[in-house]
């Protein structure tokens, strides 16, 4: 997947500005003009970042963001507001699961800084995502290669540190290479 960006905002105008500060990145960036708008996008295709108004009608950015992290919790989520309170922030942190608040105007290098790190940090756990599938899947093998071959995934360390490993006859190990999908060790 490209760098996809949502923005989200009813005025057209912070939209286009948003659009202006991120158009030498490298981001597909689309945007929406509701809450309701964003949803639809959401569901027909995958943001790594969704960037959020605060205050709209119809659909508060908190509540957006909210219903966001329930639907597609692998998203990065950035309100940006121009009305900042405490309550605001903190509604906005709690219900919505942010990863950064921004106040507008916004600070063009500070908010390029926020995106590239949401990125970042949906790339790493999209990674980590993948990684913790593979390694589930591996110790699912090994049981299941334990269970038809008793003892083959213990291994016993010497004192100094190197592998025993028990007496195999050539067959035994002929099988379970093949049953591993490895070929023949000793060309």
């Amino acid at each position: 997947m490209n760098n996809a960006i949502l923005i989200v905002d009813d005025e057209e105008q912070v939209i286009k500005a948003l659009q202006r500060t991120l158009m030498d990145e490298d981001y597909e960036i689309c945007s929406a003009r509701s809450g309701k708008e964003a949803l639809n996008l959401l569901q027909s295709r995958n943001f790594k970042v969704v960037i959020s108004d605060e205050r709209m009608p119809g659909m508060q950015g908190s509540e957006l963001l909210s219903i966001v992290s329930l639907r597609y919790p692998e998203a990065a989520r950035i309100i940006l507001t121009g009305h900042a309170s405490i309550d605001a922030a903190m509604k906005a942190v709690n219900e919505g699961q942010i990863y950064r608040f921004l106040v507008k105007p916004w600070n063009e290098m500070e908010l390029r800084l926020a995106i590239r790190a949401a990125i970042e940090k949906y790339d790493l756990e999209t990674r980590n995502r993948k990684l913790l599938a593979l390694v589930r899947n591996q110790a699912l093998k090994l049981e299941m290669l334990e269970k038809k071959h008793p003892g083959i995934a213990h291994l016993e360390k010497s004192e100094d540190g190197r592998l025993i490993v028990s007496e195999m006859s050539e067959d035994e190990a002929a099988s379970i290479m093949a049953e591993c999908q490895v070929g023949d060790l000793t060309t």
